[in-house]
């Protein structure tokens, strides 16, 4: 069976059409891990079945839940109301949200289980999660280097824990309150800067009291230990990060309205919508509704003349995977766009301030890269370049989208990783009219 080796994206024609983004990967990895945390069913609807998601419903069922496919996006998770020891290691591919929400939900309980990931996952810093679960009581015995997958958990009598973030990331916010449910006591997480609240949302639909107090431009998220989740019925609606890639070919080429049916607009994941419309971005939303709990919309981008912008340090929680589409979007506008505050683009799936900056330069783009960030300086761009991704699926899909308006082809390596997020990203766009062409070794 021929592997394709790389992604090649073409000056295209208007992209007009109508599409729906996959399910939002964040809550796709949680209503698995709930579902399987809680007493009973939990019938989801709109899973995102990416490879990243995929490898948490296998590290659910090890850990003793019953986990079902029904359709196309419909599961069953049947939930024991604990997690037993699994019978061997605990493989969470390239899920970085997975397994650290993993670590933290395990560590609740007594029991033991080594974690591991892909080449990619293992390079990924840990201790920003277990280093605060170890002071709940958990203990960590790192298998290889220090701070790296794989390492073994050993969980149960924990104590709790008031924690306060120095960084907004809901993972680290995440895994503490999913130890928390564990604890003797009352544990809470202070964030000065607000993070993603999928979990505080999210944790409530499976029948957990949880206690949000705004503080200054943050808030003091708390939750009593000893609850226990009821199974519960799940929607998940579509993936903002996901949809950004479709509504950014609709900005920059020419001729192009695009719409995303049922996206996400959660006031937290919507920041790269907000920094488009300041760059003049031609950005509607219609059919606002609910959805398992979030407020979704149709989007519809049509092609705009953007303009450069700095874009503000604490907008970053609420984009920071979307910074790699903004960089490549920045590109087709007129002067230069700032993006500061952004270190933690370098700990991803790969340095993606580095990668996006060599990419966009190899393709004739202005870029000053700087430690904690890069400004993209508009102008034509003349693409005929082949990127290297590192088998990063959201610097392959950014590259991919500026190769759609650029002079000349772009090429992007190690093009398999999409599927971690975006399983028929090219299908999808070549049904807009995008020229995406495979190659097979």
């Amino acid at each position: 069976m021929p592997t394709t080796t790389h992604l090649t994206a073409r000056r295209s024609p208007a992209l007009i059409g109508v599409t729906r983004a996959p399910g939002d990967k964040s809550m796709s990895h949680r209503a698995m891990i709930f579902g399987a945390m809680a007493t009973g069913v939990t019938e989801i609807e709109g899973l995102l079945e990416g490879d990243d998601v995929l490898a948490t419903a296998r590290a659910v069922e090890a850990f003793g839940a019953t986990v079902e496919r029904l359709g196309e996006g419909r599961w069953r998770v049947t939930g024991q109301g604990g997690f037993r020891t699994p019978g061997g290691v605990i493989d969470c591919g390239n899920a970085g949200t997975g397994v650290r929400l993993l670590m933290g939900a395990a560590a609740g309980y007594p029991i033991t289980v080594t974690f591991d990931g892909d080449a990619s996952l293992r390079k990924r810093p840990m201790k920003r999660v277990t280093g605060p679960l170890a002071d709940m009581g958990a203990r960590f015995e790192w298998q290889a280097d220090d701070d790296r997958l794989p390492v073994a958990v050993s969980g149960g009598g924990l104590t709790v824990i008031d924690y306060v973030q120095t960084v907004a990331s809901a993972q680290i916010k995440s895994a503490i309150l999913l130890a928390g449910l564990n604890a003797d006591g009352v544990t809470t997480v202070t964030e000065p800067e607000k993070s993603r609240d999928h979990t505080e949302r999210m944790l409530r639909a499976f029948g957990v009291e949880v206690g949000v107090l705004p503080m200054g431009e943050g808030w003091k998220v708390s939750l009593q230990g000893g609850q226990s989740l009821t199974g519960t019925a799940v929607a998940v609606p579509g993936d903002p990060s996901s949809a950004a890639f479709p509504l950014a070919a609709g900005l920059v080429v020419p001729g192009s309205v695009v719409t995303v049916e049922g996206v996400m607009l959660n006031a937290l994941r919507t920041g790269l919508f907000e920094t488009w419309r300041e760059m003049g971005a031609d950005l509607t939303i219609a059919n606002r509704r609910m959805a398992g709990g979030e407020e979704v919309g149709d989007i519809t981008a049509r092609h705009s003349a953007l303009k450069g912008v700095v874009v503000p340090e604490e907008r970053a929680a609420s984009m920071i995977d979307e910074y790699p589409i903004l960089a490549a979007t920045a590109a087709f506008a007129e002067g230069a766009t700032v993006m500061r505050g952004i270190g933690e683009m370098r700990v991803k799936e790969s340095d993606r301030i580095a990668l996006m900056a060599a990419g966009l330069q190899a393709c004739g783009v202005k870029v000053e890269e700087e430690p904690e960030g890069f400004t993209v300086t508009g102008g034509p761009v003349r693409g005929g370049a082949t990127v290297t991704t590192h088998g990063d699926h959201r610097i392959a899909m950014s590259h991919l989208v500026l190769g759609l308006a650029a002079d000349e082809a772009v090429t992007v390596d190690e093009p398999g990783m999409i599927a971690t997020s975006f399983p028929g990203f090219v299908e999808l766009m070549q049904g807009l009219g995008a020229i995406v062409e495979t190659g097979d070794a």
